[in-house]
């Protein structure tokens, strides 16, 4: 297949590109400089010039935070950009595959204990969250061949990401004050980047949720990254009241994928054992940690 993907410099695309080259697939990885997919007309121009058999747009505005005091960015790349690469992808018939968050479900969790299945009702919070729904509204919308993939809790070998920021801390000798009542599940770009692989050899499948094995919080995971990394220090638990991040942030967000079993994929590793594997082979954390890679 021919794969064009955008957003290319970001976490998610530098571990996918790899992967789909070395599944044999022919990539154009294009960065946010190389083509603003909030720019009318611009995806649709490359789409009438050049072929391709996927689009995958990793391309957003993902600062949470910073999205409260700059909602008309971060409208123009996760609501305007990704309803243009939809209806680009639509008109020339090119299935695309939207990478999305779990940040949609801002609500209490399922009653049942269970992680959010494809089926259950977003409720977005916060400019973020919000804009990214709409994102994905634009992309269902359309009506064109889609995979639609949520994921959750990314990390990879760029920042910034929650394991550098703890490693690096820790290493500089700084507090470790981490929330504690929020429950997700991590999820390495690299194990994302080989399932999405796999996804995109198949027909599209509209809504798919795709993350780490298990569930964590915040502040257990991020003993266990310095458990695994072998470093001693003191993890403080806080409560999200407490650390008081200026965007709201959904108290469980467990994605649960109903979907990716009914197509028969495996599903991703449990979060403990991806860690591990990052820990070990990461550039990133080797020089963080100031050892050989």
């Amino acid at each position: 297949m021919r794969v064009l993907v955008l957003g290319a410099g970001g976490q998610l695309g530098r571990d996918l590109v790899p992967q789909l080259r070395a599944a044999g697939h022919e990539v154009l990885a294009l960065a946010r400089g190389e083509l603003d997919i909030a720019e009318e007309g611009a995806l649709a121009g490359l789409l009438r010039r050049s072929r391709f058999d996927r689009v995958v747009n990793c391309a957003a505005y993902t600062n949470v935070d910073r999205a409260e005091t700059e909602p008309e960015l971060a409208a123009r790349c996760n609501a305007r950009g990704a309803a243009l690469v939809a209806a680009a992808c639509a008109e020339f018939e090119v299935p695309l595959c939207h990478l999305s968050t779990d940040f949609v479900f801002g609500g209490d969790p399922p009653e049942d204990g269970r992680g959010w299945v494809e089926s259950d009702p977003p409720s977005p919070l916060g400019v973020y969250a919000t804009t990214k729904r709409q994102g994905e509204l634009a992309c269902l919308q359309t009506g064109g061949p889609l995979y639609l993939v949520r994921t959750s809790w990314l990390y990879g070998n760029t920042g910034p990401n929650f394991p550098l920021a703890i490693l690096r801390r820790a290493v500089a000798g700084l507090p470790l004050r981490v929330v504690a009542d929020q429950v997700g599940s991590p999820t390495w770009t690299l194990d994302l980047s080989r399932a999405l692989t796999r996804l995109l050899e198949l027909p599209p499948c509209g809504l798919v949720h795709l993350s780490g094995g298990g569930r964590t919080t915040w502040h257990r995971f991020a003993e266990e990254i310095l458990r695994q990394a072998g470093m001693e220090a003191a993890v403080s638990p806080v409560s999200t009241a407490e650390w008081g991040a200026q965007a709201p942030r959904p108290r469980f967000s467990v994605l649960y994928s109903q979907r990716w079993e009914e197509l028969g994929l495996t599903p991703l590793r449990p979060w403990e054992e991806a860690l591990g594997e990052y820990l070990r082979s990461e550039p990133g954390v080797a020089s963080v940690l100031n050892r050989p890679g």
